[in-house]
């Protein structure tokens, strides 16, 4: 699928009845299941070309990708993994150097 039609896709998922509404979503994973889910939604989100295979987030409101990125920390901050994630990222940061 090309960039064009995934996105045409994308936005046509968005655009359902009922995607507005609001769910409740009592999960109970692993701290590792919570630190790549995390991990995830960063990469997707990522403005960064290296950091993700297509723009599949490209048409999506503002804050949508808000709610994703602090849905993403919260996720961390109730999995006590954020200092991990951190000094994770710095070491990625530095290797890229």
């Amino acid at each position: 699928m090309t960039t064009n039609e995934e996105a045409m896709v994308f936005d046509t998922l968005l655009s359902v009845p009922g995607m507005n509404d609001v769910v409740k979503i009592d999960l109970k994973i692993s701290r590792k299941n919570v630190f790549l889910l995390n991990r995830v939604i960063k990469r997707g989100l990522s403005n960064d070309p290296e950091e993700k295979d297509s723009n599949f987030f490209s048409n999506a409101p503002e804050e949508t990708i808000r709610e994703l990125q602090d849905l993403a920390l919260d996720f961390l901050e109730k999995a006590g993994l954020v200092e991990l994630s951190e000094k994770l990222s710095s070491l990625s940061a530095k290797d890229k150097k």
